[in-house]
């Protein structure tokens, strides 16, 4: 694998049994990802984009061919390592923000440094880094339930790159959006993507949305059916 090269899948295949029909997902897909790059996933309902997310952040493993990481191969790791792998390298943003209603948004992105090492300061430290690259550090002590979904969704990428990931994984991040916040959303991304070299998987059914990305990628019936460079 070439030094700049994040993610390979080789020969992915996924099939599971429903009832007594073998469902097929995937059978022999490829895929690469190159560190720094910002790629837009779409494709119809059922086309395994949200299952080609789970496998990338080792949430759900392929029956058959190779995943790997940066010169490393995840798809054989233990859940013990698979959990210790994504607490160091991937954050993930999800469309209903999956935050915790009783925190406020500082203890929200505290979260995912309970994992870690981290002395108390550290934590608060990283905390504020993250909560100001997103522009809420006077939002910090607020419940989370008196933001609005623009701020939710702010709260929860200040989250995911807390631990200062190298890959972000994002479930249709502006789902639940307005356009005006969903963009405000979307140029937050671009600038992790540019300006701090945050590698970005995002899966989306908005075409709007995916324009922000370099490059989409089109999957329908487990197979890149187009590709092209985003406008």
């Amino acid at each position: 694998m070439t030094d700049n090269i994040l993610f390979d899948l080789r020969s992915i295949s996924k099939r599971f049994v429903k009832g007594k029909e073998l469902i097929t997902v995937f059978d022999q897909l490829d895929m690469s990802i190159k560190e720094g790059d910002f790629v837009a996933i779409m494709g119809p309902s059922g086309s395994g984009k949200t299952t080609l997310l789970n496998m990338l952040g080792g949430v759900d493993q392929p029956t058959d061919g190779e995943v790997w990481f940066d010169d490393s191969r995840i798809d054989k790791l233990s859940e013990s390592q698979l959990a210790k792998w994504r607490a160091n390298n991937i954050g993930f943003i999800f469309q209903f923000y999956n935050l915790m209603p009783m925190l406020n948004a500082a203890r929200n992105v505290e979260l995912p440094l309970l994992l870690t090492n981290l002395s108390k300061k550290q934590r608060k430290q990283s905390v504020a880094t993250a909560l100001e690259l997103v522009g809420l550090s006077d939002r910090a002590n607020h419940m989370t339930s008196e933001m609005s979904g623009g701020q939710q969704q702010r709260v929860a990428i200040a989250r995911a790159i807390v631990s200062d990931p190298k890959l972000l994984l994002c479930d249709e991040p502006t789902g639940d959006l307005d356009r005006t916040s969903a963009d405000e959303i979307l140029d937050m991304l671009q600038l992790l993507n540019r300006k701090f070299g945050k590698t970005i998987i995002m899966v989306t059914h908005d075409p709007a949305a995916a324009k922000f990305a370099k490059r989409t990628l089109h999957l329908d019936k487990g197979e890149f059916i187009e590709k092209e460079l985003a406008a």
